[in-house]
């Protein structure tokens, strides 16, 4: 038999923090809220979609035929500034592409409740947004290369902090200034919603814009999933 779905308690949020003497508290770290059932000698994890997670953090995968995880990105990923010769941005002044890497990811758990990916390029050393598309299709597996060129038909993109166009724009880590390897994390987001990000032609969407999208989107249940994968990258010569 199987038992019917039974939904979790949905927090509610208020202006100020609840208090009471009769009650202990804990710190609630980042998760996923669901209910586990064991039916016949199998368990089943149900996430508060409805969602089955029995393999959550193992199955989404993330990947890239450009560069492989915790490796060097290739020139053809860096930033090249505009009227600038030599490129700052490379070690021996080379032009840089400035191309977003070939991505592919994998779902073995998707229901069919995937309704967009959201795609995201942040440097996780310097705290500096470089990339950001959402509203991805649901059927897609991945995005080919220079998929982040302006007015890309991939999805929606935000402007970034590098050039302030809303496209990809490559590393562009100052030389010389430690640490000098910076981590550039790709991370691809699964949901089960479409994303509706405030704009205007004087005031365009941009890094925070989309951040406070997902932080509502994970707040109402509607991240399935999540995968990164992380490039490295220096403009400092090695000694």
């Amino acid at each position: 038999m199987t038992l019917p779905r039974v939904q979790p308690i949905i927090p509610t949020w208020r202006k100020e923090p609840f208090d009471d003497p009769d009650w202990l508290f804990e710190f609630k770290y980042d998760g996923f809220r669901g209910l586990c059932y064991l039916e016949q000698g199998r368990s089943r994890f149900v996430s508060r979609n409805g969602s089955v997670q029995n393999n959550q953090g193992s199955s989404f995968r993330l990947t890239s035929s450009t560069f492989a995880n915790n490796t060097t990105l290739p020139i053809s990923a860096i930033w090249n500034p505009p009227s600038t010769s030599p490129n700052p941005c490379s070690i021996d002044g080379s032009p840089g592409g400035d191309q977003s890497p070939a991505l592919s990811w994998t779902r073995p758990q998707d229901q069919g409740n995937t309704r967009s990916f959201v795609v995201i390029l942040y440097d996780e050393t310097a705290g500096f947004f470089h990339w950001g598309m959402y509203n991805i299709s649901p059927s897609r597996t991945g995005l080919p290369q220079n998929a982040g060129v302006a007015d890309s038909h991939y999805g929606e993109q935000v402007q970034n902090e590098v050039s302030r166009g809303a496209q990809y724009d490559g590393p562009c880590p100052p030389p010389n200034r430690p640490p000098n390897v910076h981590h550039y994390v790709f991370t691809v987001y699964a949901l089960d919603t479409m994303l509706d990000l405030q704009s205007s032609a004087n005031f365009p969407a941009r890094a925070p814009t989309l951040y406070e999208a997902l932080v509502e989107a994970g707040r109402n249940g509607d991240i399935l999933e999540s995968a990164s994968i992380t490039g490295l990258y220096s403009s400092t010569p090695l000694k």
